[in-house]
């Protein structure tokens, strides 16, 4: 749901008409009648509005009645997808995409992919915890000492970071991993150790903060070096991805045989492939003895807590986007986020996804 009661109200106090689809939001346990309190207008199809907010980017029936000169502003896939880019701008519409959203200290009010990647975080724990047949925390009781789990997490960007935090929370030991030298401090602040591997640690800030893809050898290296930290593990959750290109692959067929019998993987990247060379979306299958879960719906699960994120976050972008005074040619965040305008796709690196693509 991209819109919740509270943040309808504060559009409706800037002076805008806010316009609801029926249901929006029972998924998220809202009904009508709270949209209807906070002065919004029911209807049953919000895409001919002057701006819309989506959750997800719009099929053909909603692009054909998209108004040419409004505003999108959504999850619109454009780095996994550049070619669909080129439909959206034939209706017209200046798209605006949170996914290419400059990751800098202003916009992070706006950062739909980091407020919705913690909830992946957390959920990704609670799914291992559900699924290990055993407890994560350390227990003495009559019977003896109950050891804690061990927990390793692979992609330690804010969903791994929030894993992190969230296994400890539930007694865990916990190892972390990124090729992000930064990410090592992130990881122990949070009371969990830093894999050491022999691989050369990359500096986030030449490529926008996210991690960059592994040379062969670096790969390989990886790999190997990986695997034996499995090896010891009850739980491990994967999360490591780069935008516009397939998952990372973090851990080998080998790896998994060599895991113990009752271990669980859980691999937050599973849409984009999976970490794991063995993972299958949305599907739950036991290699060895090892459960491969392969979760594609982490941010709906807690659909309330993720409404209210992703509103405010588009509440805030809507704000600044319409705000005259950040209406400049040099706005790293306008054009930062916009896709397509005029009825052309202007984003430069989409519009490099989409003639490698062609």
């Amino acid at each position: 749901m991209g819109i919740t009661p509270e943040i309808a109200r504060r559009y409706i106090q800037d002076g805008h008409l806010v316009l609801v689809e029926h249901g929006a939001g029972q998924g998220a346990g809202v009904l009508d009648e709270s949209f209807g309190e906070a002065g919004c207008e029911m209807v049953g199809s919000a895409w001919e509005a002057d701006a819309v907010v989506t959750i997800g980017p719009p099929n053909e029936t909603a692009r054909s009645r998209l108004t040419a000169g409004a505003w999108l502003i959504g999850l619109l896939r454009p780095l996994d997808e550049p070619r669909a880019m080129r439909s959206l701008a034939g209706t017209g519409v200046t798209a605006m995409a949170f996914e290419t959203l400059p990751r800098t200290t202003r916009a992070q009010s706006m950062d739909v992919l980091s407020s919705q990647a913690t909830l992946a975080g957390y959920e990704m724990v609670l799914e291992a915890a559900s699924r290990l047949p055993r407890i994560f925390p350390m227990m003495v009781t009559a019977a003896g000492t109950i050891r804690p789990a061990s927990v390793v997490v692979l992609g330690c960007g804010v969903a791994g970071l929030q894993a992190i935090a969230t296994a400890r929370r539930l007694g865990a030991v916990v190892k972390g991993y990124d090729v992000r030298a930064s990410a090592a401090e992130q990881v122990e602040s949070l009371g969990a150790s830093f894999i050491d591997l022999d691989v050369a640690l990359q500096d986030p800030s030449t490529s926008g903060g996210y991690a960059r893809r592994l040379s062969g050898d670096d790969s390989s290296r990886l790999l190997k070096g990986i695997e034996r930290h499995l090896a010891s593990a009850d739980a491990v959750i994967t999360a490591a991805a780069i935008p516009g290109r397939p998952a990372p692959t973090l851990i080998s067929a080998e790896a998994v045989f060599g895991m113990r019998p009752g271990s669980v993987i859980v691999d937050g990247a599973a849409e984009r492939g999976g970490n794991c060379v063995l993972t299958v979306p949305d599907r739950v299958v036991e290699v060895g003895g090892v459960t491969i879960v392969g979760p594609t719906d982490l941010e709906a699960r807690p659909a309330a807590d993720a409404s209210r994120t992703f509103a405010r976050n588009a509440y805030e972008l809507f704000r600044y986007l319409n705000d005259p005074a950040t209406d400049g040619a040099d706005d790293e965040i306008r054009d930062g986020v916009t896709i397509t305008r005029d009825g052309r796709v202007v984003h430069p690196q989409v519009r490099a996804l989409m003639e490698a693509s062609s």
